[in-house]
């Protein structure tokens, strides 16, 4: 018995190290629009993977072999595709218009498989309950849909009021769960003197009171701290349960 569980917790290593290169190499995009291809080899791959981790009637080397006969077909495709728009568009997909003018094309729907409920409930999840304001809608290869609403429905811009705005970049993190990020303070020419200091502004004596602290780009400090000084009684409960959460 103990030696079956050490060599499962042994494969089931091999499998997760194995799989984490894979996830590196095919990198984030991939990982993050997941098509039908995507999709398909994905089951595959962890199914080859849970095989090596838990079959202990299979040899492991033969199902690491498959699994990495697996990886490397899925990269050279991923390769060629970016060579080939002709097999990128067999592969991938492309996307397929659902409403045009502010019209639902039913015939594209149909070759979608798309039932008009989940097409309005997907126009929901984009804060559109009217289907007046849409003008067009197209389903992505990976699923999701992309929606340009009428001009008139369009959220006013600055640039459209012809309004100067403020540059506005990624706020830095400068201390997480109590802990000062050094290598930020020096990346924006500040130290922990300075920090603390701001720190005391706030009340704050002690950087371990500190939950989590960012620096934004136009010089503003934000603070959270433990506790953040709230009692129980006071916290918002969303939930509709009333039992344990």
């Amino acid at each position: 018995m103990v030696t079956e569980l050490t060599q499962i917790v042994l494969r089931s290593f091999i499998a997760l190290v194995t799989l984490l290169i894979f996830a590196r190499l095919i990198g984030k995009q991939q990982i993050s629009q997941l098509n039908f291809f995507d999709y398909i080899t994905g089951i595959t791959v962890g199914s080859i993977a849970a095989s090596l981790s838990t079959d202990l009637s299979a040899r492991p080397l033969s199902l690491w072999a498959g699994l990495l006969s697996w990886m490397a077909i899925i990269l050279f495709l991923d390769f060629v595709i970016m060579k080939n728009r002709k097999l990128h568009k067999i592969l991938d997909g492309e996307p397929t218009v659902v409403i045009q003018n502010g019209k639902i094309l039913e015939q594209n729907l149909g070759k979608l498989q798309l039932p008009v409920d989940t097409l309005v409930s997907q126009l929901r999840s984009k804060d559109i309950f009217d289907l007046n304001q849409v003008e067009f809608a197209l389903l992505e290869s990976d699923g999701k849909l992309a929606v340009l609403k009428k001009s008139q429905y369009q959220p006013v811009t600055p640039n459209d009021l012809q309004l100067s705005t403020e540059y506005q970049g990624v706020p830095t993190e400068l201390i997480i769960e109590g802990k000062v990020i050094y290598g930020n303070l020096d990346q924006i020419n500040k130290d922990i003197t300075w920090l603390q200091q701001e720190l005391n502004k706030q009340g704050i004596n002690n950087m371990e009171q500190v939950f989590y602290a960012t620096l934004s780009s136009n010089g503003q400090l934000f603070v959270d701290k433990y506790g953040d000084d709230l009692f129980s009684g006071t916290v918002t409960d969303v939930s509709d349960y009333p039992g344990p959460g």
